[in-house]
């Protein structure tokens, strides 16, 4: 053949290697694979345009699993220097890929202080799904007791009933995943407890699996290793209330949202601007020092995304264009808010899905992205129907809360009352200033926008 013969002359020969190198990389064609791992295990086999952007393929990867409450999750991915890395949603993602296939992680990102106030029975089951991936990966500790119960709820989940005849001993608990170093006396007391739960679909068994699991100290905190300013190891840890500090695993200070005016990064320094105390008259200023500059605007990147998304009740506008250029980081959380999420609701019968706690239904799906669009849109239509259809509790889990009513129980994130925004606005000069006043003109910030509540 003449492809043949040219392989066959030395001159030729440099060049033969060169030529199919360059059409993978750039010329394949539109489509790319990407390899996701979702939350049991599986992996999801996503064919998708090379141009699509990260927010294209977590909506593809929801649409393979049913999920429409999406906003709380997201994909990771791992890099030479980092194990866990969030993808940037509206930017391309062949621009964080050297080559294919596109290897992710499907995993919950924001975790909802109250699971009972999601909509599905399958974002719950998910969210129960990366409870137990966290605690089998030391990133959610547990005390025995702790993990029996819960493991008692997975069991009661997969399993059903306890059943005398064909459960004598804890054998039949040998295939799940309870705890890193699960012992004899852990399932003989999981077993005890799974014999309490008598008549629990599985939905309600996963609602008491994730109603005991918020209560634990580390869950839904994104740990960040750093330095005080005595140079003394910390952890720093982002979640849904604001920014904790941690020393030798103990929480050693809290700074809720409504306390922090301003955060900010410079080199590998990360800075928190402090809203005055009740008997201090100024605004003070905590450095903390990661271990580089990648590691700092990770950090910022949390907690630009967590504020946003649980304290405002809309994401702030990215400005592209304007009289002047715009120093910083141009980063912004651009998805759904917390509020958003609860005040649109979902219509549609409660989705049929498979539970697979234990693992023993790996397997590896494939799906063709595109495809799933028009899907997409159309359970999207009639935002404004009853919630209830889609739980398949016995009971329906607590309706989605009317943000603007007085009358609700429990104190809402988000204030309507005007009297306290008109007195807040006119503070708003002072907590947007471009920079800290103590620090270098150059320094990236992430003003924290004056929210209508606390």
């Amino acid at each position: 053949m003449p492809g043949e013969s040219k392989a066959a002359a030395p001159a030729a020969e440099p060049a033969a290697p060169a030529t199919p190198k360059k059409k993978p990389a750039s010329s394949s064609g539109k489509a790319a694979l990407a390899k996701v791992t979702v939350l049991d295990g599986s992996i999801l086999e996503v064919t998708i345009d090379r141009k699509a952007r990260g927010r294209d393929l977590l909506n593809s990867v929801c649409a393979g699993l049913n999920i429409l409450e999406k906003d709380y999750f997201g994909l990771t991915y791992v890099t030479a220097v980092d194990p866990r890395v969030w993808l940037e949603l509206e930017r391309p993602i062949a621009k964080f890929f050297r080559s294919e296939p596109w290897e992710m992680n499907f995993e919950v990102k924001f975790y909802p202080p109250e699971p009972a106030q999601l909509q599905e029975d399958i974002t719950r089951y998910h969210l129960c799904l990366q409870v137990r991936n966290d605690i089998l990966e030391g990133r959610l500790p547990c005390s025995f007791v702790t993990h029996a119960l819960l493991g008692s709820y997975l069991v009661q989940s997969e399993l059903g009933d306890y059943d005398a005849d064909e459960m004598k001993d804890r054998t039949y608990l040998k295939e799940f995943k309870i705890a890193p170093n699960q012992t004899p006396e852990l399932l003989d007391k999981v077993m005890d407890l799974h014999k309490t739960h008598k008549s629990q679909t599985p939905a309600e068994a996963e609602l008491h699996y994730l109603e005991n699991a918020k209560k634990l100290a580390m869950y839904g905190v994104d740990l960040h290793p750093a330095k005080d300013s005595e140079g003394v190891d910390i952890m720093l840890g982002v979640c849904a209330s604001g920014l904790l500090v941690y020393r030798d695993k103990l929480r050693i200070n809290r700074f809720a949202w409504p306390k922090i005016l301003k955060i900010s990064y410079k080199r590998n320094n990360f800075y928190i601007k402090i809203r005055p105390g009740e008997f201090e008259q100024y605004e003070s200023t905590i450095g903390f020092k990661l271990e580089n500059h990648r590691a700092a605007k990770k950090l910022w990147k949390a907690c630009v995304e967590h504020h946003t998304f649980f304290r405002l009740m809309t994401p702030e506008p990215t400005n592209k264009s304007g009289l002047f250029p715009r120093l910083g980081s141009k980063f912004r959380y651009s998805g759904r808010t917390h509020y958003e999420t609860r005040k649109t609701p979902v219509d549609r019968p409660a989705p049929d899905f498979k539970r697979s706690l234990t693992g023993k239904r790996l397997s590896s799906r494939s799906m063709d992205a595109l495809g799933h669009q028009e899907k997409e849109k159309a359970a999207l239509k009639d935002p404004n129907k009853d919630a209830n259809k889609r739980h398949t509790m016995s009971h329906p889990p607590d309706h989605i809360p009317d943000l603007e009513s007085p009358t609700r129980g429990s104190r809402s994130p988000i204030k309507k009352d005007k009297k306290e925004r008109v007195s807040r606005s006119n503070v708003t000069s002072n907590s947007h200033q471009p920079v800290l006043d103590s620090l270098n003109p150059g320094l990236l910030t992430s003003q924290f926008r004056t929210s209508p509540h606390p």
